[in-house]
């Protein structure tokens, strides 16, 4: 009896508990741009670990629905509607609770170019159109973590150890803030410096011309860009990071960086001073400063245009870039202020930088290298001592008008300064077969170089009513002034046998002037053809012209530099004129979009040897086709193939034919006889994403072909001398392919990301008369993952592997293949006290190879202990060491069509340094927009 009561009591009172164990949720679905109550709506509630159905339900007449009886736990709220996006969103429920959402929005489908939205924290993605959007604070980071930090744990994106991102298997080129560069677009200084907590959406996108943009007619350019959306809440006051920091052997490191933004202005400016590494620049220096502004014009190789690299430097007497790249101790101190502000609703806004950079390097390296040549081989030993320092001055602005809602003109510019001295002492080795020395070498180099450039473009756009009628101007312009002058000593001596019998010395003054003078017009006309074509006409005149003026003074009787050299001194002009249009024809549908088009360039090449008075006029005919095709599958898969040829003219260190004795060992001379390349890119793109599994795959693959590549031409005499020129060969081919699979392991919280890559390529070159095909492939495979939790600890391990292999024709019994293996652990632990401990490590390995049998693994290990203070943890003290194990060397390895090679290099190696740093913000609520 007493079993029957208790049964019964069970029976009864079991709902009750039940009911108090449990939690209730109801809510409404609805269109509210069309303010329409959505009946019949499909609403599931799946568990959140393993997106296993736990309720369902149909929304009523007036949208209501309602879930009773559910678990306290984690869950996915998944709504769906005909021909509206699915909405998807994170839900936590305690026991007990009885939970009323907020009205949930749905979007038609025609509208919203994505099928799934997400909000919440976690999933926090979505995929609209061609964008890749997640949600930051769905993605955890620790307090005052900076956006790099942020970026590591995005789906698909990788951040290295420089600070360099790439997103889909693609470097990033861009990062913006609100849509707009910050400093000039140097990426570090945003990703590195903002937090990660000021940011609302993190976008991923291809970013296509400003043309293209206007016109809605893809012209095939394409950027991988970041924005970064800030939150409103954080785009009304000030924030910033002081650091102060002092070490062993002399180490310090000293920034400073603070922003301030109301409503729409921001203002922004950093320093540092430094002797760590830090010298506060991007990997793409050589694309926004000094050499791009020096001596080159910016080449477009989405769209065709032709491409002028300028003089180049390989045989100057400077050949340092201006930058900071692992070699050597530098010494920097660094600045910058950014301004950005819009007015009258947007229609006007202006965007401005300024940077200075005062960059001091000492170090030494040494090279052993092997010569591939039919009948011999050479060994080569060479070591540098330098001692350099660059002053460099920036600056870029953007000003744009939105005359009125047809037209607007957008201004553009940029330039700078680069003061550069350079003092070498180089020496070097040449052996035979047999060991014995074929020739030694001893140069000292001391020259002073200043750069100048400066670039501008103002783009006028006009719609003309009919939507896709439009007609635009773009004018551009590029002015360089590069002026070197310095002294050259070098003593050769060459031997037979062992034995000297020959020595050639040089002693001479130079001054080299060089100035490039580039303008360039483009007008074009776009119209619509039916419901769904547009036809694009574009002409572009354009003229490029560059005069070097390189002369060479020996000693005379009383040790005056004033007697001109004529064999290594010349003055030469080379001026392009071109004329070039074409027409274009985009076909967009819903899922597909399909771009053809072909441009015709009629150029004009005179080519003057000032000193001889002689001129060479050759004229050529180039074709620009372009074609791209892209299909999505689904909102989150999409499908892009597409085709560009473009041609590459020669430049003018290429043709100028001029003997150069800077290093008497290596000489360059021209080929005025030199035709521009065609060079063919075919590329194929996917890319997928699923919200609800976390999972993502990638995927690119790009072949191309070069007609008349300009190669090299080597020939090595018996002396150990070796003389290259550019030429034209065929054969010329390359293929790569990239894979990525990134996923999240549900249970324990693992995210992992599996990639891999593979780049074969044929180059063909010219050795000692004969036609060498060197045949070169890398296979890389890289595995990571990690893992977090809040307030406890953060993990992190990257492993890659790469394959390295060439072979020539030249000499096919000598192949050259080895490993190289790298492993990256880092993990950050969080004490109690505020305590914190961060350690990382970087393990290379390289295999040996019959040439280089030396041992140059390297195992890295950096740490730091610190202890947070002040409110919300602003204040940190710290401990570090950097290369705790002492290993750091400097060490690359080069194979290419004629020679192998291996350079070490003196590099920044174990310290320790003790940090203080303070993190300072103070936002306030959105301020109501008024204008400015």
């Amino acid at each position: 009896m007493p079993k029957l009561i208790a049964l019964i009591l069970i029976v009864v009172l079991f709902p009750f508990a039940a009911s108090a164990q449990t939690a209730q949720v109801s809510g409404k679905i609805a269109d509210t741009a069309e303010n329409k109550n959505l009946a019949n709506s499909s609403v599931l509630l799946l568990r959140k670990t393993d997106s296993i159905m736990i309720r369902h339900a149909r929304s009523n007449a007036a949208g209501d629905f309602k879930f009773s009886g559910v678990p306290g736990g984690h869950y996915l709220l998944l709504v769906t509607y005909p021909n509206y996006a699915d909405y998807v969103d994170t839900l936590g429920l305690d026991s007990g609770a009885d939970v009323r959402l907020p009205t949930i929005p749905l979007v038609l489908k025609s509208k919203l170019l994505a099928a799934a939205v997400v909000n919440g924290s976690k999933g926090g993605m979505r995929i609209k159109g061609d964008t890749t959007e997640f949600s930051a604070d769905s993605f955890h980071t620790q307090q005052n973590a900076t956006v790099e930090d942020l970026l590591k744990r995005l789906p698909g994106i990788q951040v290295d150890r420089n600070g360099q991102i790439t997103a889909e298997g693609q470097t990033v080129k861009k990062v913006l803030v609100d849509g707009e560069e910050f400093f000039g677009d140097d990426p570090t200084l945003v990703t590195q410096n903002l937090r990660a907590d000021m940011v609302d959406k993190v976008q991923v996108y291809d970013k296509k011309s400003d043309q293209a943009i206007f016109t809605g007619i893809d012209d095939g350019v394409r950027d991988k860009t970041i924005n970064l959306k800030l939150k409103d809440s954080k785009k009304n006051g000030y924030f910033g990071r002081a650091t102060a920091s002092g070490g062993t052997d002399g180490y310090y490191d000293e920034e400073l960086m603070a922003n301030y933004f109301k409503r729409k202005m921001k203002l922004a400016a950093y320093g540092i001073f430094s002797n760590t590494g830090k010298t506060g620049l991007n990997w793409q220096d050589r694309d926004s400063y000094g050499q791009s502004f020096a001596s080159n014009l910016d080449v477009d190789e989405n769209t065709g245009s032709i491409s002028f690299n300028g003089v180049g430097n390989n045989d100057d007497l400077d050949n340092w870039n201006g930058q900071y790249s692992g070699q050597g101790f530098p010494k920097v101190g660094t600045g910058g202020v950014h301004y950005n502000n819009k007015w009258n609703d947007d229609a006007v806004s202006l965007n401005g930088n300024y940077k200075y950079l005062d960059l001091s390097m000492t170090g030494n390296s040494a090279t052993s290298s092997e010569n591939i040549l039919p009948d011999t081989f050479y060994y080569n030993n060479s070591s540098q001592k330098f001692n350099r320092e660059i002053i460099r001055q920036n600056f870029s602005g953007v000003y744009e008008w939105k005359i009125d809602s047809t037209s607007s003109i957008k201004v553009s510019a940029d330039g700078g300064n680069d003061h550069k001295v350079n003092h070498e002492l180089d020496s070097s080795q040449a052996l035979a077969m047999d060991s014995s020395l074929v020739n030694q070498n001893v140069r000292t180099v001391n020259t002073v170089g200043d750069n100048q450039g400066y670039n501008s473009n103002i783009l006028w756009r006009k719609k003309l009513g009919k939507p896709g009628r439009t007609l635009s101007l773009n004018v551009r312009e590029n002015y360089t002034n590069n002026n070197e002058s310095g002294y050259l000593f070098s003593n050769t001596e060459y031997f037979a046998g062992g034995a000297p019998y020959s020595d050639s010395v040089i002693d001479q003054y130079k001054k080299y002037l060089t100035t490039t003078i580039v303008l360039d017009t483009r007008v074009t006309y776009t119209e619509p053809v039916g419901k769904q074509g547009f036809l694009g006409v574009d002409y572009e005149p354009s003229i490029y012209n560059t005069h070097s003026d390189r002369v060479s003074y020996n000693k005379d009787g009383v040790g005056k530099y004033d007697v001109v050299d004529s064999v290594f001194s010349n003055n030469y002009q080379y001026n392009v004129s071109t004329q070039r249009g074409g027409l274009s024809y985009t076909l967009v549908r819903k899922k597909l979009r399909i771009t053809a088009a072909n441009d015709v360039a009629f150029s004009g090449f005179l080519q003057k040897d000032l000193n001889a008075d002689t001129s060479v006029r050759r004229n050529f005919v180039n074709w620009y086709p372009n074609a791209g095709m892209s299909y999505a599958f689904a909102s989150n898969t999409r499908l892009w193939f597409g085709y560009n040829g473009y041609t590459v003219a020669p430049t003018l260190q290429q043709l100028q034919p001029i003997q150069s004795n800077e290093n008497p060992l290596n000489v360059i001379i021209g080929n005025p006889a030199l035709k521009p390349q065609f060079r063919n890119n075919f590329t194929l793109r996917y890319n997928s994403y699923h919200v609800l599994t976390e999972q993502g795959i990638f995927g690119d693959a790009e072949y191309s072909f070069t007609s008349n590549a300009i190669s090299s031409s080597l020939r090595v005499d018996a002396t150990g001398k070796q003389t290259t020129q550019s030429v034209n060969v065929s054969g010329n081919h390359s293929f790569q392919v990239n894979l990525g699979y990134s996923f999240k392991l549900k249970g324990p919280g693992l995210g992992i990301n599996f990639g891999g890559s593979a780049n074969e390529s044929n180059n063909v070159t010219v050795v000692q008369g004969i036609t060498n095909l060197t045949k070169s492939a890398t296979y890389t495979g890289n595995v990571g993952m990690w893992k977090s939790k809040e307030k406890k600890f953060e993990f992190f391990l990257n492993g890659n592997v790469s394959y390295t292999t060439s072979q020539s024709s030249v000499d096919p019994t000598l192949t050259t293949h080895y490993f190289t293996y790298t492993i990256e652990p880092g993990m950050d632990i969080f004490l109690p006290a505020h305590f914190q401990i961060h350690g990382d490590a970087n393990l290379n390995i390289r295999q040996k190879t019959p040439v280089f049998t030396t041992n140059n693994n390297v195992f890295l290990v950096n740490s730091w202990i610190g202890k947070k203070l002040l409110k919300n943890d602003q204040l940190l003290i710290k401990a570090a060491v950097n290369d705790l194990l002492n290993q750091n060397n400097g060490f690359n390895r080069n194979v290419s069509s004629s020679f192998i090679t291996q350079n070490t290099y003196s590099t920044i190696k174990r310290y320790f340094l003790f940090s203080l740093v303070w993190t300072f913000t103070k936002a306030g609520v959105p301020m109501p927009n008024r204008g400015n």
